[in-house]
């Protein structure tokens, strides 16, 4: 049987409640919305039967000074309109119902809810028991019995916003696709310890609009920076318990909000403009801002988990529920996933994501585990409503789309397998290219593919080259100069005995563990993470760079630092000379990058004449100068081939259609322990192959050696070089 659960309305916090003027108000837009004049409360529930609305003091949010029962719903939304609210209010919800969690109905209105639509959230979650609507400590049917206790004083608040912000003339980026080079970064972790930076903005929105980082990411090349959460999330409990926090933060609550912990200013909503203020400064810089978004699962949890918003609103509507009603789906990994069967769940994210584009600026998305959001039952499908609903969106459709193409249910790891409009991360890419560098036998015909775009994934359904988000390194993971220096994780500092994160790391420490003061392997180390960026950054596709790689940032070993917001995770800024000469070396290969179309190709080569010259557009070469075989790409033991770009003979074309012509490039990739003389294709009429770059001579000057055609280039171990000569 439901639980009764009596609710007294009391005075809060020694404030007395007060009466406020209401007005009917109106069921849309959901949320609250100050239209100048007063604000519109909205808030979706299909299965309550009584909503409060109730508003604190915007000092502390300690005392709650007014409750307003909303008389009116329409299509199960429950709207009012206060005409004396104004920005800066602070708010949140108690929603009455049946309490049978047996039945998925878990209403509770002795806790303070979220408003999923807050623009802002001010405060953060203060544990304690009675953040739970059950009571903690019970056994395992405890979550059946409700707990009464009041959750206001420890609960984060809603906050009415202004929206209203001096965009100027500010406009997007719009660097297409091919030419994008990706940054992927944490808003704290990146500037917390730049020196250069006021000590009260390190860490913060305003840190990463600040002039010695917009010179930084300028002097790097990136065209775009991929912030990890920024939408307002949780501290997990059982971390703030073990003295740890969600340094990530894929613990999703508000969809709207964005975090206040990367804000300069505390007062309630300053977040807002604070983040908007970052947008604006980065496109005056041409850099574009992605944010990764988490619209898969939220800071709620399982049936165990505490109950903050969607949970005490409307469980049955925004979550997936197993046959009883009582336990979650989880796809996640993180106990519940939401319900994109439910048109209002879909609703949530749709105008989530529209408010990010139109209100916020920002210039595209990288959807965390989105093979969850193509679930409709409990296949994955590619053609689900949900990406239907982007592609028809004007808004949505035309901003930068990538997709984590896996989550942790049966079936869910898809690469390759979302439809157009969509890039993703390509973890096959991650996984070739670790795995040829390691020296492992029998890569070189998936490495083919991977350098060229991934044509064995994207082409069959009508995509390019640029669906490839390719990386070697993320936040996910060994950085990369713990992939050449580990073999095994070491996790220890997580509290978790180095049980957590993955096992299966394709890394190599070239002959010591750890840190160590043996020069050979750490040459070694330093040649490894040139020729991941080398090859990373020669690849066709859109490259993604983790924040510190560049500059040679250790986690210690450590391969899931989503708990460590501390020098463990942070991006030192006291450089070594070869950390400087590592960032040096990433700026030169974004450098070329930028200067050679035939890198940032928009369709795959076709291995055959494209202009009149008899070249074709690419070619794959075996040491001896020939063209590989059949036979030498199946062989397990090639570990050394170059790859030929004729830009003279390719079908690049500018912005108006007019054939363009580049150098002709050739790259030279030795993962073996010996050396080689790679014979040199010919070069045209009286040209010589200019050698551009050597991972294993790196201060030698471009255009320093010349040779001519069908020459031998003596090709050091575990190394790339690249020569060019100009078209005619």
């Amino acid at each position: 049987m439901p639980h009764p659960l009596q609710w007294k309305q009391l005075r809060r916090g020694g404030a007395a409640i007060t009466a406020h003027r209401t007005l009917p108000g109106v069921p849309y837009p959901l949320g609250a919305t100050w239209d100048g004049s007063g604000v519109n409360f909205a808030l979706f529930s299909e299965h309550a039967e009584r909503v409060d609305l109730c508003l604190f003091d915007q000092a502390h949010g300690a005392s709650e000074t007014a409750r307003i029962t909303l008389r009116e719903q329409t299509d199960f939304v429950w709207h009012v309109y206060l005409p004396d609210a104004r920005p800066g209010q602070l708010y949140g919800y108690r929603v009455f119902g049946p309490f049978d969690p047996a039945r998925g109905m878990r209403f509770n209105p002795a806790k303070l809810l979220l408003d999923p639509y807050a623009r802002a959230i001010s405060g953060a979650v203060d544990w304690s028991d009675a953040m739970f609507g059950y009571p903690v400590g019970g056994g395992d049917d405890r979550d059946l019995d409700v707990d009464e206790r009041d959750s206001a004083p420890g609960m984060a608040k809603s906050v009415v916003v202004e929206p209203a912000f001096s965009w100027g003339d500010d406009r997007r980026p719009g660097t297409p696709l091919h030419n994008t080079v990706i940054l992927e970064t944490h808003v704290r972790g990146f500037t917390l310890l730049h020196p250069g930076i006021p000590v009260r903005l390190r860490g913060t929105y305003s840190a990463l609009a600040d002039h010695h980082v917009v010179r930084h990411l300028q002097e790097l090349g990136v065209t775009a920076l991929e912030l990890m959460p920024v939408h307002h999330f949780v501290n997990d409990k059982h971390l703030v318990d073990r003295g740890l926090r969600n340094y990530w933060g894929y613990n999703s609550i508000g969809y709207f909000a964005p975090d206040t912990r990367y804000t300069s200013d505390s007062r309630p909503g300053a977040a807002v403009a604070e983040f908007k203020t970052m947008v604006k400064v980065l496109h005056q810089a041409g850099i574009e801002v992605i944010l990764d978004v988490v619209y898969n699962h939220t800071a709620e949890g399982n049936h165990f988990g505490p109950t903050l918003a969607f949970r005490g609103i409307d469980n049955p509507s925004y979550y997936r529920l197993t046959g009883d009603g009582r336990y979650y789906m989880d796809y996640t990994g993180t106990g519940n996933t939401l319900n994109m069967l439910h048109p209002r769940v879909i609703q949530l994210i749709m105008d989530s994501l529209r408010y990010w584009v139109t209100d916020m600026h920002v210039d595209g998305f990288r959807f965390d585990l989105a093979a969850t959001l193509a679930r409709e039952l409990h296949e994955v499908d590619r053609l689900s409503a949900f990406f239907d609903i982007i592609h028809q969106d004007p808004v949505v459709s035309q901003v930068k789309l990538i997709a984590e193409p896996w989550d942790l249910g049966e079936g869910g790891y898809q690469v390759g397998n979302f439809p157009v409009l969509w890039a993703e991360w390509n973890g096959k890419y991650r996984d070739t290219v670790r795995r040829f560098w390691r020296g492992d036998p029998g890569q070189a015909g998936d490495l083919g593919y991977r350098l060229t775009g991934s044509s064995d994934l994207y082409a069959r359904n009508g995509r390019r080259p640029y669906a490839s988000i390719n990386f070697v390194t993320a936040h996910d993971g060994f950085t990369l100069r713990d992939l050449v220096s580990y073999n095994d994780k070491h996790n220890e500092a997580n509290g978790e005995d180095n049980r957590d994160g993955t096992d299966d790391n394709l890394s190599w420490n070239c002959g010591a563990e750890g840190e160590t003061d043996a020069a050979a392997v750490n040459d070694l180390r330093a040649r490894q993470q040139r020729n991941f960026l080398t090859t990373l950054l020669l690849s066709q596709g859109v490259p993604m760079i983790l924040h510190g790689d560049p500059v040679g940032r250790t986690q210690q070993g450590n391969n899931n630092a989503y708990c460590q917001d501390s020098e463990i995770a942070w991006q030192s800024w006291d450089l070594s000379a070869e950390q400087h000469a590592l960032f040096a070396w990433t700026r030169r290969l974004v450098a070329f990058r930028a200067r050679h179309p035939v890198l940032r190709r928009r369709h795959y080569f076709q291995g055959r004449p494209i202009r009149g010259r008899g070249l074709k557009d690419i070619s794959w070469l075996w040491p001896d100068g020939e063209e590989l075989t059949e036979e030498q790409w199946a062989d397990e033991a090639t570990r050394c081939l170059g790859v030929w770009l004729a830009g003279a003979a390719s079908d690049l074309t500018d912005e108006e259609g007019r054939p363009v012509l580049d150098d002709a490039i050739v790259i030279l990739m030795n993962a073996s322990a010996a050396g080689v003389a790679f014979t040199l294709p010919p070069a045209v009429g009286a040209e010589r192959w200019s050698l551009t770059l050597d991972t294993a001579r790196p201060h030698e000057r471009e255009g320093a050696r010349r040779l001519r055609g069908k020459a031998p280039y003596p090709l050091a171990s575990r190394s790339v070089a690249v020569l060019t000569h100009p078209t005619r």
